[in-house]
C-alpha cells in the first residue's frame, strides 16, 4: 500500500480524533467540572507508567521488527509471536506491581486506579504494530473508527452528573480494551501458528529495552507533567493542563500522523541498504511536517480567545491562556517526530535518540519543579515548551554530520510569513466578531484560504504539490 493511501487513511482517524473531543469535551467539562476531568488526568497519568514499564517499549520495537521482515510469512510469525509472548509476560508483572501499588496506596482513588488499569490489560493484548509494520493501517483505522463512535455514544448516554466520573473512565477504558480486541480477527490472514522456543522469546527482550529507555524519557515530560502538576499544586490546574494540551495535541495528531506511517516504510528501505532513498523521504515529510505545523501554531493562537469561552464553558479561562504559551510545541514536536520517528529510530540511530529524549525530561522535570510552585499550571506549559525545544535541538546537532538541512529548510521563510499574515487576520476576525462558534469557524476557514492564497503567491513547492493532489481527487469524484 502506498505512503500516500496510509497517511490518508491515518488522517481519517486523526480527523475523527479532532471530531471526538469537540464533540465530547465541551460536554465532559461542563458535567465534570475541572476538577473531575483533572482526577481522571491524574490518575491516568499514574497508570501510563505501568503500561510503559510493561511494553517496554515492545511496541515499537515491534513495528520496526515486522517491518524489516514482512516479506517473509515464516519469520514474520515467528518474530510476531515472540515479541507478543514476550510483552504478555511483561505486562503480567507490571500488573502484578499495580496491585502491590493499590494495596498500599490510600488514594480517594482507588475505584478510579482500578477502573483506568483496563488500560493495562489492553496494552497487553495490542497488536496495532504488526498492522502497522506490515503498513496495513486501513485495518487499525477501521477499528478505531468503530470503537471511538460506541465511545462517544456511551458518554452521551452515561455520564450525566460529577458522580459520573467513573463511568467515564469505564467507558474510556473499556472502549481501548475492545478496540484492541477486534485487531485479533484480521491476525490469523497474516501470520501462522509456530513453534517457539525459549530463544524466540528472550533474543527479543533487550533490544526493546534499548527502545524502552528513550520512551521512559519521553513519557517524563508527557505524563508526569500531570502526575507532578497533581502532587505539586492541585486537580483543578491539572485539569486546566489537561485541556489545553489536548487541544494542542489534536491539531498536532494531523501532522504527527506522517510519523506513523513513514516508521515501517523507512525501516524497510533501510533494510535494503538504499539510504539515498530514506534521505529522500526525510527531506520530504520534513518539508511537509512544517508547512502543516507553523499555520496550527499561529492559527491556535489565534482563536484561543474566541474559542475558549464557548468550548469549555465557565471555570477554564485560563485554558485559553495555556494554549497560547503551549502552542509552539506543535513546531517542535513535528520536527522532532520527523527526525526522531522517522529517521532516527527506522535507522538504528537508537541511542542518539534516548539522548535527545532524556534531555528533555531532564529539562522538563527541573523547570517543573522549579515553576509549579508558583505559577502552577503555567509553570507546567512553560516547561514543555522549552523541554520539546531542547528535544529537538539536540536531534538536530546529533544528525548535523548525515543530513543537508539546507534542503529542508528552503520554504521555511515562506510558511513562517504566511503564518505570520495568517494570524493577523484570524485575529482582526475575532476581535470583530466576538465570542462564540461561528466566530471559530469563520476563523479557521478564513485562516487557512489565507495561508494557501499566500503561499501560491511565493510559489511554495509544497503548497502546489498538495493543491495539485486535492483537485486530481476532486476530478475522480465527479467522473
Amino acid at each position: 500500500m502506498s505512503v500516500a493511501k496510509n497517511y490518508f487513511y491515518n488522517v481519517i482517524y486523526q480527523i475523527v480524533i479532532l471530531i471526538v473531543p469537540l464533540i465530547t469535551v465541551p460536554y465532559v467539562s461542563r458535567v465534570l467540572g475541572s476538577g473531575g476531568v483533572g482526577v481522571n488526568a491524574y490518575t491516568n497519568s499514574i497508570i501510563q507508567y505501568f503500561i510503559l514499564f510493561g511494553t517496554i517499549g515492545i511496541s515499537l520495537y515491534g513495528n520496526r521488527s515486522i517491518a524489516y521482515v514482512r516479506d517473509d510469512k515464516r519469520k514474520l510469525s515467528r518474530t510476531f509471536w515472540g515479541i507478543f509472548l514476550l510483552k504478555i509476560m511483561t505486562v503480567i508483572i507490571s500488573y502484578m506491581v499495580f496491585m502491590i501499588f493499590m494495596n498500599f496506596t490510600h488514594s480517594e482513588y482507588k475505584t478510579i486506579f482500578l477502573f483506568q488499569s483496563i488500560f493495562i490489560i489492553s496494552a497487553a493484548v495490542d497488536i496495532s504494530w504488526l498492522f502497522m509494520g506490515l503498513e496495513d493501517f486501513q485495518k487499525t483505522v477501521t477499528r478505531n473508527l468503530m470503537v471511538k463512535v460506541i465511545g462517544v455514544i456511551c458518554i452521551f448516554l452515561f455520564v450525566k452528573t460529577i458522580s459520573d466520573l467513573w463511568k467515564y473512565v469505564l467507558i474510556l477504558a473499556c472502549s481501548e480494551l475492545f478496540g484492541q480486541l477486534t485487531l485479533w480477527f484480521y491476525a490469523p490472514k497474516v501470520i501462522d501458528k509456530v513453534k517457539l522456543s525459549l530463544y524466540d522469546i528472550k533474543r527479543h527482550l533487550m533490544p526493546s529495552i534499548s527502545l524502552f529507555i528513550p520512551q521512559i524519557a519521553t513519557q517524563i515530560y508527557l505524563v508526569l507533567n500531570k502526575t507532578m502538576l497533581g502532587a505539586l499544586s492541585n486537580t483543578n490546574e491539572v485539569g486546566y493542563f489537561d485541556m489545553s494540551d489536548k487541544i494542542t495535541k489534536m491539531s498536532l495528531s494531523v501532522v504527527t500522523a506522517m510519523g506513523v506511517v513513514m516508521l515501517p516504510r523507512v525501516a524497510n528501505t533501510f533494510a535494503k541498504g538504499d539510504m539515498k532513498k530514506v534521505k529522500d523521504y526525510l527531506s520530504k515529510s520534513f518539508d511537509f511536517a512544517s508547512y502543516l505545523s507553523v499555520p496550527m501554531m499561529f492559527g491556535l493562537v489565534g482563536i484561543s480567545a474566541e474559542f475558549t469561552p464557548w468550548f469549555f464553558g465557565p471555570g477554564f479561562s485560563k485554558t485559553g491562556t495555556l494554549i497560547c504559551v503551549i502552542s509552539p510545541v506543535i513546531v517542535f514536536i513535528a520536527w522532532s517526530n520527523v527526525l526522531g520517528i522517522q529517521y532516527m529510530m527506522p535507522v538504528g540511530k537508537v541511542k542518539q535518540f534516548t539522548i535527545s529524549v532524556t534531555t528533555g525530561a531532564v529539562v522538563n522535570f527541573i523547570l517543573n519543579i522549579l515553576l509549579i510552585r508558583n505559577f502552577q499550571s503555567l509553570g507546567t506549559a512553560l516547561a514543555t515548551v522549552f523541554a520539546e525545544f531542547s528535544v529537538t535541538a539536540v536531534q538536530f546537532y546529533l544528525v548535523r554530520k548525515d543530513i543537508q538541512f539546507k534542503h529542508m529548510f528552503v520554504d521555511i521563510w515562506k510558511y513562517l510569513i504566511s503564518g505570520v499574515i495568517m494570524f493577523v487576520i484570524v485575529r482582526l476576525i475575532g476581535s470583530d466578531l466576538g465570542v462564540g462558534f461561528k466566530t471559530t469557524v469563520t476563523q479557521i476557514i478564513a485562516g487557512g484560504l489565507a495561508y494557501v492564497i499566500i503561499l501560491c503567491l511565493f510559489r511554495s513547492s509544497m503548497n502546489k504539490k498538495l493543491i495539485e493532489v486535492v483537485l486530481r481527487k476532486v476530478k475522480i469524484v465527479k467522473s
